[in-house]
């Protein structure tokens, strides 16, 4: 089993402790802002002048793979692919996952203007060639790829859109059931101005997630929750309703050191039981040491504050300039953090 299966049974038995965390690297960057996600270079004075070419990015998987601390390595279906002729996953416990849509609201490449219109339903990755590599699998054809994706919606309160999402999020449970295929959920807050009062879109949120998966079967549920973290009251709310549903957070933008450290520490207090980072670890300074220092929050073994400052001496004695000094760094900026 890979070590997600085994957290995931814990969690769901309720023998859950702090160490059953799930912690995913988000490295499906190329299926939203394209070149950019690769994240810019840099040296060790911080200086950068270019961003990482995709071999380059596929080598900075191997390392986080190898390091072998996150539990779910999300990337686009071709890096999955590439990586597993590389010889990455082999022997490892860390459970590949693919982007299965790409929503319009996350084609946010450079001049892109999608972002500002109601999401629409899209998808590029083909279920049979992620799960068997083929188009037409024989029955009991064996996993070549992965079993697992994530499937994002985002709800506007916009009739028109947010049927068309709903419809499309039924064909994709219904190709995944076909495929042997499990999935994550993942629900964005409005990407457009939707009328809802700022103060309920949380509560929106809760709502509506509940209610698209009410109609659904248990073979045809996510495995968990990718969500916004939207303060503590909106987590517990949503955490505790159905103790069926495991809730995971994402990460959002990259934020400061202590945005991160927070977000994991409050995440886990209020319930949730996963975190799906991309920008916080992908834009750190050092990567390997930020995902070290994770665990170390979400295991219980330092406090933010603390983990903060072990990561600024861990970047001292590796030689990495920060992009922040040590007081910016270990400020809160994050609205939805500071209420919590």
């Amino acid at each position: 089993m890979f070590r997600l299966d085994q957290k995931l049974e814990r969690i769901r038995s309720g023998n859950y402790s702090r160490s059953d965390f799930i912690i995913a690297d988000a490295k499906d960057g190329d299926m939203g802002p394209s070149i950019t996600s690769c994240g810019p270079k840099r040296e060790k004075d911080g200086s950068w002048n270019r961003y990482y070419t995709r071999a380059e990015f596929l080598d900075n998987i191997r390392a986080v793979v190898e390091q072998d601390i996150v539990d779910i390595m999300l990337t686009s279906a071709s890096n999955m692919e590439t990586l597993i002729d590389m010889g990455v996953y082999r022997g490892s416990a860390i459970k590949p996952a693919i982007r299965a849509n790409d929503t319009t609201d996350v084609w946010v490449g450079r001049g892109a203007s999608y972002v500002k219109q109601p999401s629409r339903a899209f998808r590029t990755a083909s279920l049979p060639r992620v799960t068997t590599g083929s188009i037409d699998p024989a029955p009991g054809a064996p996993i070549t790829g992965t079993d697992l994706g994530l499937y994002s919606i985002t709800f506007n309160n916009d009739l028109e859109h947010d049927m068309a999402s709903l419809e499309a999020f039924t064909d994709f449970r219904d190709d995944a059931a076909r495929n042997n295929f499990k999935y994550f959920l993942e629900v964005f807050n409005p990407n457009v101005a939707c009328g809802v009062d700022p103060d309920l879109v949380p509560h929106y949120i809760n709502d509506c997630i509940m209610r698209c998966l009410a109609g659904v079967m248990k073979a045809d549920r996510p495995r968990f929750l990718k969500i916004a973290y939207n303060g503590p009251k909106a987590l517990e709310e949503l955490a505790s309703y159905d103790s069926s549903i495991v809730v995971g957070v994402l990460g959002g933008g990259a934020g400061t050191t202590r945005d991160c450290f927070e977000l994991l520490s409050q995440a886990e207090r209020y319930g949730a039981r996963v975190a799906l980072f991309g920008r916080k670890i992908n834009l750190a300074e050092d990567p390997l040491a930020m995902i070290t220092f994770m665990r170390a929050i979400t295991d219980g073994t330092l406090q933010p504050v603390e983990a903060v400052k072990a990561y600024h001496g861990s970047l001292q004695k590796s030689g990495i300039t920060p992009l922040r000094d040590l007081a910016a760094d270990s400020e809160i900026t994050e609205k939805p953090l500071k209420a919590g």
